[in-house]
């Protein structure tokens, strides 16, 4: 049976899909029949996640262990079993998640941006207003060329 004793990455490399979680010696470690074996940079040396998702994309990797001169392989699949290797995993990665939270949010404020948008030309069109009515003819100009712009 395989027990996680510690997963730390050695560092996170986030990209456009994927979080990718690097693992180096000391940093990754599993007890299997009541003894300790290390990481080792054998086969595979990172977690990949996607962002979208929150799955780990690459269940085909193998990661070697080692104790001494004994050296253990244990596939990913094998490890995604273990609720606290996924716990950590997710915990590592999370801040890096496309969460829906983080889509309403930018949803929001282009909603906010619209709306002031919005009333500034409103207001740009009230001030011509006040203008023509004052018969102020470089407000007026002023103003016309700012809602020029604004329509550009």
């Amino acid at each position: 049976m395989v027990t996680l004793k510690m997963l730390k990455p050695y560092y996170i490399k986030n990209e456009k899909n994927f979080v990718r979680i690097i693992l180096a010696y000391q940093y990754f470690s599993v007890i299997i029949k009541n003894k300790v074996y290390q990481f080792i940079p054998v086969e595979s040396n990172e977690i990949r996640v996607n962002r979208r998702t929150e799955k780990i994309e690459n269940i085909d990797a193998v990661f070697a262990f080692q104790n001494g001169k004994e050296i253990v392989n244990v596939p990913m699949v094998k490890l995604i079993t273990l609720p606290e290797f996924l716990e950590q995993i997710h915990d590592i990665a999370r801040p890096y998640y496309f969460s829906a939270q983080n889509e309403i949010e930018a949803e929001e404020r282009e909603d906010y941006t619209a709306i002031i948008a919005e009333l500034e030309r409103q207001n740009i069109l009230r001030l011509i207003d006040k203008a023509l009515d004052e018969r102020d003819e470089e407000t007026f100009k002023a103003m016309a060329t700012v809602l020029k712009n604004m329509d550009q």
